[in-house]
């Protein structure tokens, strides 16, 4: 019996359903004396680990969520998204989806119900029954706010996670949801890729460049100018404006060489017409609205496009 429960656990990140231990013949009050003596670890009800619970890997935790909430339920939203890579998560609760009138309420999952989910919303990752990339872009409009939904569409264009074709498939297949209208409207004012940020303090100031009324700045973007020299990787341009703000860490900026570059580079950015701007990461960290005032100062006085 062990080599059997062992078998189906292995497959299962160590976990079993008590479904599955009655097909193997377990009786409930042989499953409870398991659990009693520390064979099994109750992780949901229903669920069970052959390993402590706090032992279980974030797969683990995510599949264990999944097999609760019964059949046709698959791993969604949030939680969905960081199984694909999408963007972090350190929420405690788990993100699942099931089908419509589906009810296993469990503490500790948030349960989606949904009338639109179709074997063509789902796929397998580790192992765990999860919305697909599309299916899950278009979730997460409605439980994070616009920003961290686009960042999250810039890392799988990075990724080279990212189908229009996909997502628009599935605003064609969900078109009175809530998040249909959310994501249509962040495709048609938002090029994904362009505001990929590499930290928080980069994340930090997009945001309040957006708060400040300021144009979204291209980050980490490649400028290639016209005087025939090498490509200048700038931190954030606001290319309408030809603002080329810098922020310089000590540590990569101190050396010799570095400091003769930035220099050159700041007299072919002025050149070239651009204003090169260069503040600190301690700045941006301790003295953030300033620094967007300066900026939004530099960047207003500056003229018009042509």
């Amino acid at each position: 019996m062990d080599v059997a429960i062992a078998a189906v656990a292995a497959t299962q990140q160590t976990l079993v359903t008590v479904d599955q231990l009655r097909t193997l013949g377990l009786s409930s009050s042989t499953i409870s004396r398991r659990a009693a003596t520390g064979r099994l670890h109750r992780r949901y009800r229903g669920v069970y680990s052959l390993i402590p619970t706090n032992l279980l890997t974030a797969q683990g935790h995510y599949l264990a969520a999944v097999l609760a909430c019964g059949p046709g339920a698959v791993l969604s939203h949030r939680s969905a998204a960081a199984l694909h890579g999408l963007r972090n998560s350190a929420r405690a609760n788990i993100d699942v989806t099931v089908p419509a009138r589906s009810a296993r309420e469990q503490p500790g999952i948030d349960v989606h119900r949904s009338t639109t989910l179709t074997e063509k919303d789902v796929t397998v990752v580790e192992n765990i029954p999860v919305t697909t990339i599309a299916r899950t872009q278009l979730d997460l409009a409605e439980v994070i706010p616009r920003r961290a939904l686009e960042r999250a569409y810039d890392q799988a264009d990075a990724a080279g996670t990212f189908n229009l074709r996909a997502l628009e498939d599935q605003l064609e297949r969900n078109p009175t949801r809530p998040a249909a209208r959310i994501v249509r409207e962040l495709l048609a004012e938002h090029y994904v890729g362009s505001t990929l940020t590499r930290s928080e303090l980069e994340e930090r100031v997009v945001v309040h460049c957006r708060r400040a009324g300021l144009p979204t700045p291209a980050v980490n973007e490649l400028l290639v100018l016209p005087d025939g020299g090498p490509p200048i990787r700038v931190d954030f341009l606001f290319r309408a404006a030809r603002v080329a703000l810098e922020t310089d860490g000590y540590r990569t900026h101190r050396t010799r060489r570095q400091f003769e570059l930035d220099r050159e580079n700041d007299m072919r950015l002025t050149a070239c017409a651009y204003v090169p701007v260069r503040t600190t990461w301690l700045q941006i960290e301790r003295r953030t609205q300033i620094v967007i005032a300066r900026l939004t100062q530099i960047i207003r006085a500056r003229p018009a496009p042509a």
